[in-house]
This record gives structure tokens, C-alpha cells and sequence, in this order.
């Protein structure tokens, strides 16, 4: 038997521009369709693996999208006669095509030439898939392996993935935070020298344990630990638009007052830094320090000032309690131990402060690490977007202005990021939204890439989604999520997003520019893993506390820290 024979599985019955549908050649009812190329055995018809439509010189790449059954009865005219009937599976398959196979064994994107009915149907060996991937396989960066045929390895390519901003899809439960501390954690054994910053949002890359130490996902040598509130990350920092959304509110009638005095008093405050600095401009969104004290003592000075009217009598100056509701916002957040971070730095008092938090930022404070992991647990929920619109602002800003940008890229990963990089268009994300997006259109010019991570593609930055090169699909279920999914992958792959409801856990589809083909892996499992396993309900129940430390849940309530 030839191998063309032995890999043979099915013909071509309807052909379409979305798809394919095919007929397996007849098995016995109930029997597992199996085919045995050389040493390996290949269940046909399996969700997500691959098979190949022949025609002559036609050969194009398929994933299997369904299965149907019905029974069939075998053909009279060769059975004997008074034989018991005779009957039979018959096996429909849908085919969803995904590209064709050039002559010399390469994969191209795209459909130029569709079979007719009756082609060949064949099965794809492992053999011929690791051909595939050849090209993504040099660069040694292998995340996991084919779902269908666990003996092919699957590869990413870096650059692309990193580079072009990726987002990784799917929800509670689908091992999500598994699949960012394997993608880490084998890209710094591919690239020691990686540059990766996490915002953590519920401690689950770096955490304390019971004993009071801290644990990772990460080995020791590879992540540095921050907590966002004592990186302090000043209000020095902000542009003068991020402090107006702080500070005014546009919907009041004086805040057209309030913008042009707050301009001009921040551009004279930060003027006090061009000499020492040896500066020959400085312009209201310049990063240098400038007293929170002074710019409030200013403008209540403006706000209560007195001129001399007729006959020499004092009268209200022409912004005077214009800045009534300003001072009491101000005066609101300063008194609010949430904002300390931000408005009240203990670290960050000089303009020459801002090096030294570059460096711990990007992680070349001391240690120098490869992945610095800020955690925003310890930060309120409410105070997380103004946390994220920072950090955004810092990872672009750095390459932006950095010669070197070329020879250090960055990359910033959004865990949960539907919580900051919002589609909400409420102003308390405004700032977040702002700053993630201009890395989605920008960043990839000046070495900085994106990642988010959600469990609600639909509630994200269409912007955002709109630029990522990449897609981890996990497992959705979601109809409204699988929507918007479909609508976000290119045209041709969008029947592949049925597939979702049924990934299992730890098991991705990846479309887009990282992969040689859409592929249905499972990722290699971390090690160490993250903090992200499920509350033990029934062993907690079952044997857990008598009683536990109300009194201190309450003072960390009250002083809202974790």
C-alpha cells in the first residue's frame, strides 16, 4: 500500500467559499476512526487537527471544525444472498480551509485555487506539520503542543508576538495566568535578557506566603518584586491634561477659568527647575518636580484675592472663589490615603528622583532583573486606572525617548486588563485608556509591546484589540465574548472561534501573526506556577478555621491596606 493510500481518509461532497464538507470512507459503526501513519496512530476527525485537501497540483491545509454520523446501509448488490444487512458509519466532516502547501512543502496564508468535489481527503502526519513550523522553529521558542497530535511541538515567533502586541483571551478558569508564567518563563530561557513588566492585579505572580515570605511564579534570578504604592510613581510625572482630569471637573461652569490659571501657575512652578537642571525650554507637561503646596497656595491666593475698586475700596478680584470647588477636590484627594502614593511621594521630591525610578521600573534598579513585577493589589480598585494610565505613560515614554530603543524593547503585560483598559469611555479610565492605546498605535516603532490578558474581550479597548498582531484564544463560552472575537480575527478564520466553548483548561487556539498557522495547542505547563488555583471549598469546609482575626480585617479596612 502506497502512502498516499494510507493517509487517505475521505472525499471532498460540497465546497464553498467558507468551507469544506467531506465524506470519511465507510468504517463500521461504532469503531474509532484511526489511521496509522508509520509509527503513529492518528484519530481522524478530531476538533481542531489538521487534514489536507488533494487535487492535482492543488493542496490545501484544513482544520476539522465538526463531525457528523449517520448509519448507512451497505450496498445489496455485494452481499450474499439472504446475508443478514449490513450496516455502516457514515462520517461527515467540516472543513474550515486555512491555507495552501506550496510545492515545496511551505505554508501560505490564504485560498487561491479551491478544489471540486470529489478530492481527496488525507490525514496530516506529524511529520509533515513539524515541516510547518521549521521556520518558527530556529528561534527555539517552543510554549507547548498540538492538541491533536501531542508528539508535534508548537512554536511561536517572538518578535512577532512580542513586537506587534498579542492579547491573550478567555475565561475564569481557562489558565490564563498559567499560559503568561509559561509564555515568561520560556522566553527567558530562550532570551535571558528580556525585558518584562507585569501589573499584577490580585497578587497572583508574587505573593506572601503563611510564613511571611514572599513566593513567585518566577525563579529568584529572573523577577524583582514592587509594590506599586512604594515605587510612587508622583504627581510630578503627570501631563498637564492627566492633571486636569485629576484635579477639575470639566462639567463645572468655572472650569474654563480654572484650566487657563492652572496652566499658566504650573508652567511658572515648573520654570523654578530649567537652571538647576541646565534646561533650555520647560513647558507644562516637562517631568520635573514641582510643590503640590506652592500650586494650592497659589491658587487660593487667586481664588480669595482682593483689588481696588472706586473710591479705593476693596472689591473681589475677577477669579475670585472661582476655585472654591477646586481647593475642596484637592484638599479631598490629599486627605484621602489612597492617592499618598501619587500625591504625597516620600521618595520621589526632586527631579533627579525620576532616574532612579526608571531603573526600578524597567528592572535595572538593583538587582537587575529581567521581569519586574508590580503589584496593584495592595492599590483599591478604584484608584487602579490612575495607577495603570502611569505606568502606561512610563513604558512608552522610556523607549520614546531612548536612543538605545532598538537594542532594549519592552514589553508590558496587562493582567485583567477589562479593569482599566476599558471601552467605558467614563472618565475615571480616560487616563488608562489613553496611555494603552498610544503603545497599541505606537509602540511597535520604538521597541514597546503590548499584551492584555481578559476574561471580557468585549468590555476592552476596541483600539487595543484592533492592534494586536496575535490571539490566544481560551476557552469562551460567552456568546457575547464570541462575537466579538470573531469579530476581531481575520475574516477567513472566523469559523474557528466555535471552537472556544470546548478548549479545555490550559489549552489555547492561536490566530494571527506569531503562528505559522491557526493552531490548537495546550501550553507547557510553568514551573513554578502562579498564585491562580482555585479556593479549596470543599477541603476549607470541610477542615478549615475555627475562627479567624476579625479585628484585623477591620484595621486593614481602615487603613485600606492589604
Amino acid at each position: 500500500m502506497n502512502a498516499q493510500s494510507e493517509t487517505l481518509i475521505g472525499h471532498v461532497i460540497d465546497v464553498r467559499g467558507d468551507g469544506l464538507t467531506a465524506n470519511l470512507l465507510a468504517d463500521e459503526q461504532e469503531a474509532a476512526p484511526k489511521v496509522t501513519v508509520g509509527d503513529e496512530d492518528i484519530l481522524v476527525g478530531q476538533i481542531g487537527s489538521y487534514v489536507s485537501v488533494r487535487q492535482g497540483p492543488i493542496k490545501i491545509l484544513c482544520l476539522v471544525a465538526r463531525i457528523t454520523e449517520q448509519e448507512k446501509l451497505a450496498d445489496p448488490s455485494t452481499s450474499l444472498p439472504d446475508a443478514p444487512t449490513v450496516t455502516y458509519a457514515q462520517r461527515t466532516i467540516s472543513l474550515i480551509p486555512i491555507g495552501t502547501v506550496t510545492s515545496d512543502g511551505q505554508f501560505e496564508r490564504g485560498v487561491s485555487t479551491y478544489p471540486t468535489t470529489s478530492a481527496e481527503v488525507h490525514v496530516v502526519s506529524g511529520a509533515e506539520l513539524n515541516v510547518l513550523f521549521t521556520k518558527f522553529q530556529t528561534q527555539g521558542y517552543e510554549v507547548g503542543r498540538l492538541s491533536s497530535q501531542p508528539s508535534v511541538k508548537v512554536f511561536l515567533e517572538p518578535t512577532r508576538l512580542f513586537g506587534r502586541h498579542f492579547a491573550i483571551l478567555g475565561q475564569t478558569g481557562a489558565g490564563k495566568s498559567w499560559t503568561v508564567a509559561s509564555l515568561i518563563q520560556h522566553a527567558l530561557a530562550v532570551m535571558p535578557k528580556a525585558h518584562v513588566i507585569v501589573l499584577d492585579l490580585h497578587g497572583e505572580y508574587c505573593w506572601l506566603k503563611a510564613d511571611g515570605t514572599r513566593d513567585a511564579a518566577f525563579k529568584n534570578e529572573h523577577f524583582r518584586y514592587v509594590d506599586a504604592k512604594e515605587l510612587e510613581m508622583p504627581y510630578w510625572l503627570m501631563t498637564y491634561a492627566e492633571l486636569c482630569d485629576l484635579l477639575i471637573d470639566h462639567t463645572e461652569r468655572e472650569a474654563a477659568n480654572q484650566t487657563a490659571f492652572f496652566r499658566d501657575t504650573l508652567f511658572d512652578l515648573k520654570q523654578a527647575e530649567k537652571t538647576p537642571l541646565a534646561l533650555e525650554r520647560v513647558t507644562v507637561d516637562t517631568p520635573v518636580f514641582f510643590s503640590l503646596n506652592d500650586l494650592m497656595g497659589r491658587v487660593k491666593a487667586e481664588n480669595e484675592r482682593m483689588v481696588p475698586g472706586q473710591k479705593n475700596n476693596l472689591i473681589k478680584g475677577p477669579m475670585h472663589g472661582e476655585f472654591d470647588r477646586f481647593l475642596i477636590r484637592l484638599q479631598s484627594k490629599l486627605n484621602d490615603i489612597r492617592y499618598d502614593f501619587l500625591l504625597k511621594p516620600a521618595k520621589r521630591t526632586t527631579s533627579a528622583s525620576l532616574a532612579t525610578l526608571l531603573r526600578d521600573f524597567v528592572g535595572l534598579g538593583d538587582p537587575k532583573r529581567p521581569v519586574t513585577v508590580i503589584d496593584l493589589s495592595t492599590v483599591p480598585f478604584d484608584v487602579r486606572p490612575t495607577v495603570a494610565a502611569q505606568i502606561g505613560r512610563l513604558a512608552f515614554e522610556f523607549n520614546f525617548w531612548n536612543p538605545q530603543y532598538r537594542e532594549f524593547p519592552l514589553l508590558l503585560i496587562c493582567e485583567e486588563a477589562h479593569a482599566y483598559v476599558t471601552r467605558d469611555r467614563d472618565s475615571q479610565y480616560a487616563g488608562a485608556r489613553k496611555s494603552m492605546e498610544r503603545i497599541a498605535k505606537e509602540g511597535r516603532k520604538y521597541g514597546v509591546g503590548l499584551a492584555v490578558v481578559s476574561q471580557r474581550p468585549h468590555e476592552l479597548s476596541e483600539t487595543v484589540l484592533a492592534q494586536c498582531g496575535t490571539f490566544l484564544c481560551m476557552r469562551i463560552t460567552n456568546p457575547d465574548d464570541q462575537t466579538y472575537v470573531r469579530s476581531l480575527v481575520p475574516e477567513a478564520e472566523r469559523g474557528l472561534v466555535d471552537i472556544l466553548a470546548g478548549l479545555g483548561r490550559g489549552e489555547c487556539l492561536a490566530l494571527g501573526e506569531a503562528v505559522p498557522l491557526p493552531t490548537r495547542f495546550r501550553f507547557n505547563l510553568p514551573s513554578p506556577v502562579p498564585n491562580s488555583e482555585d479556593i479549596d471549598f470543599y477541603g476549607k469546609w470541610k477542615s478549615g478555621p475555627e475562627d479567624i482575626n476579625v479585628e484585623a480585617i477591620v484595621d486593614r479596612w481602615r487603613r485600606q491596606q492589604r
